[in-house]
């Protein structure tokens, strides 16, 4: 957090200097910088977000819906009125409409599959589970991969749940197993489109993603060996039978993973709505929605129950991510300036670009952190990034050198890091929120950084960081 605020600082000094510039030289009034003092609600929710539970927890309870509704809509009306930038706005106000459209459709469309696993909840099995739904998570999105296998990784741990089971499914099937295909992680799909070819990130993510992989797995088998059941009741070893019921509704999640694709930018003939140059297209977030009631209304009622089915995590990720999406527009926007600066291009290496990257993708939506940080580093070597075939010879390291190493590193980053905080990532507040309804008392935002984030992941982010990026 410290550091955010440290690097706000020196944007707000180079927004300080551009608006002094302005002044002179008839801009549009889009192009002006947001004021440094501005970020101070996302900086606030954020904190509200960290303590509210632990210090304040009936009033956060009961109120952070108005809270965040009402920090969303004061940044977004300053752009409007005071600087004259509708853009902004309307820009986070679409991704927040296609961030909620797919997290909606997989958390209805998975919550009427049952999958039971009929075994002994061993560190082996609870090793396997979790591989594979890392695995899976580069198929169906590390979104759909965490709704799908929750309920069975909560079942299967009934009798030995504890929180740290949580955590580790957090930081593997929710965040680092999807940063091997663009399908895995929103911010590797943006690569995709603007230009980065599909196979690289499994040629380019693969080693490091086996070795984190691994690292987590080893620490994750060093609590479990240790774990006893809950109770002294004689646990069955089961068959080891794992049945899936509801499987209808796969086809639902096919639909919905192929929507992913309905972009202007793969399909040109998709309608879209025009906004000041920004092409806009709601098809794929209507068909998602459209896939979701209908996967609701025809799945198996005794499913959902014997899920614990409800609207309730759905609920909450809906309206503390309006919050977040609303308030994180200068915080962004000043961080892309100072990306794009003099200074800001200077300090640029595959280090900085790796632990920058990382360290906004913990607290901002690691999409356009992706974006700002892969445009920067373009521009600091002379390519833009809204040119397919430069992002095409920035991606292979054709003209450019150091570029797939400095495209590596923020691929990873985006995808590594969000499992830092439970903002990080989207499925991150879901499963938080899915576990909590199923009676586990989940660390506050601040103690799941600190007894968590910060002992167990920041080091193998640090080891990450010094194979393959330090030298």
């Amino acid at each position: 957090m410290f550091t955010t605020l440290s690097l706000l600082c020196h944007t707000a000094a180079i927004s300080s200097l551009s608006n002094g510039i302005q002044h002179s030289t008839p801009i549009e009034s889009s192009s002006i910088a947001p004021p440094f003092w501005l970020a101070m609600p996302f900086v606030a929710l954020l904190l509200m977000i960290a303590t509210g539970p632990l210090f304040f927890a009936d009033f956060w309870h009961k109120h952070y819906p108005k809270i965040a509704i009402l920090l969303a809509t004061s940044v977004m009306a300053y752009y409007c009125i005071v600087l004259g930038n509708k853009i902004k706005p309307v820009e986070a106000a679409a991704e927040y409409i296609q961030f909620m459209a797919l997290i909606t459709a997989l958390y209805i469309a998975t919550g009427g599959i049952a999958i039971k696993v009929d075994a002994h909840a061993t560190p082996l099995a609870n090793m396997i589970l979790l591989f594979v739904g890392a695995l899976l998570a580069n198929l169906i999105g590390t979104t759909g991969a965490s709704m799908l296998f929750i309920r069975p990784y909560l079942g299967l741990n009934k009798e030995r749940i504890k929180v740290y089971h949580i955590v580790f499914f957090i930081f593997i099937v929710s965040n680092i197993g999807g940063a091997l295909t663009p399908i895995g992680d929103p911010p590797l799909f943006l690569g995709f489109l603007k230009g980065v070819p599909f196979e690289w990130t499994l040629i380019h993510n693969s080693l490091p993603w086996f070795v984190a992989l691994l690292m987590l797995l080893f620490i994750f088998y060093c609590f479990e060996r240790n774990n006893r059941p809950l109770s002294k009741a004689v646990v069955d070893d089961g068959s080891g039978i794992v049945s899936i019921s509801g499987s209808k509704n796969f086809i639902w999640l096919v639909i919905i993973i192929g929507a992913v694709f309905l972009d202007p930018t793969i399909f040109p003939w998709l309608p879209t709505i025009d906004y000041h140059g920004h092409t806009i297209s709601f098809v794929r977030e209507l068909l998602m929605l459209s896939v979701a009631t209908l996967a609701y209304y025809s799945s198996n009622k005794t499913i959902l129950i014997s899920n614990g089915f409800s609207f309730a995590p759905l609920n909450e990720v809906c309206l503390i991510f309006i919050g977040i999406f609303g308030t994180m527009i200068p915080a962004l926007e000043l961080i892309g300036r100072f990306a794009a600066s003099e200074m800001g291009q200077q300090l640029i290496t595959p280090t900085t670009l790796y632990w920058g990257t990382g360290l906004f993708s913990s607290v901002l939506d690691n999409a356009p952190t992706y974006l700002n940080f892969v445009a920067a580093s373009m521009a600091a070597q002379g390519a833009d990034i809204e040119v397919v075939a430069n992002v095409q010879a920035y991606a292979t390291g054709a003209i450019y050198p150091d570029s797939v190493v400095r495209l590596n590193a923020i691929a990873l980053a985006s995808v590594f890091f969000g499992a830092m905080t439970y903002i990080g990532n989207g499925p991150n507040f879901m499963v938080k929120a899915i576990a909590e309804q199923a009676g586990i008392t989940m660390p506050s935002f601040g103690h799941y950084i600190f007894r968590f984030s910060m002992p167990i992941l920041l080091p193998l982010l640090f080891m990450i960081w010094v194979l393959f990026f330090a030298s």
